[in-house]
């Protein structure tokens, strides 16, 4: 594994659980705001950590963290993701996994070997905008894979989109909402304009108003068990 950071406690990112975070380098993506860049942009990478490190820790901390949370980057390009998560579950920790969803074959095999307990997917946009807002190259049809597969795995599980105003709009998160209809827990992330991939997305109208978000969510819940702004 490519670890480009770790964060040893976290009481927020892993609902109702204590967690600490790895954060793996690498990015099939290229979000204009993304608020990781270092992990994303390879002339930005880190030396990285060594799992022997991470291992080491989680090791003193069996029995006062609860889980481990996997992000990134896309954690899914990492080619010994599955055997990660097995080390971590051999501690008995719970695993939750951040995914842009463009691997569901990956995401497949570790919920049938009962490598995951929470998913959490970003949904950049609506499918037909994939690979505008993401910049990449997106197969539409794998994204739409990863939602029905998340939807029916029998797990803990989110979807969430980062509000950016200059990239979507009531129209878009509506389209999103179709997409993932049904689902329990739709997360509408509030963007901060701090450190970004690309600074021009800086220079335009950026920042919804909490106002703003709750409108959205308001038009957006009816598809979902439960939506809100975080």
């Amino acid at each position: 594994m490519r670890i480009g950071g770790f964060q040893r406690f976290s009481l927020i990112d892993y609902p109702g659980k204590i967690c600490a975070i790895v954060f793996t380098q690498g990015c099939n993506f290229k979000c204009p705001y993304c608020h990781n860049p270092e992990l994303v942009d390879p002339k930005l990478f880190s030396h990285p950590i060594a799992e022997e490190d991470i291992f080491a820790f989680l090791e003193t901390r069996r029995g006062k963290l609860d889980a481990v949370e996997i992000t990134g980057g896309e954690p899914t390009l990492q080619p010994d993701l599955i055997d990660f998560s097995k080390k971590i579950k051999s501690l008995n920790f719970l695993v939750k996994l951040d995914t842009n969803g463009s691997n569901p074959g990956i995401l497949r095999e570790l919920i049938e070997l009962n490598m995951v307990d929470y998913l959490a997917m970003d949904v950049k946009a609506p499918l037909e905008r994939y690979q505008e807002i993401t910049n990449s190259n997106v197969d539409q049809a794998k994204i739409k894979d990863s939602i029905e597969l998340i939807m029916h795995a029998g797990l803990d599980y989110e979807f969430r989109t980062t509000v950016v105003k200059s990239q979507l709009g009531k129209t878009d998160l509506l389209a999103i909402g179709k997409l993932i209809r049904g689902s329990k827990l739709y997360v509408l992330q509030k963007f901060v304009p701090e450190t970004v991939l690309d600074q021009k997305i800086l220079d335009g109208v950026m920042i919804y108003t909490d106002a703003d978000l709750e409108c959205l969510r308001d038009a957006v819940k009816s598809y979902v068990a439960e939506c809100v702004v975080r």
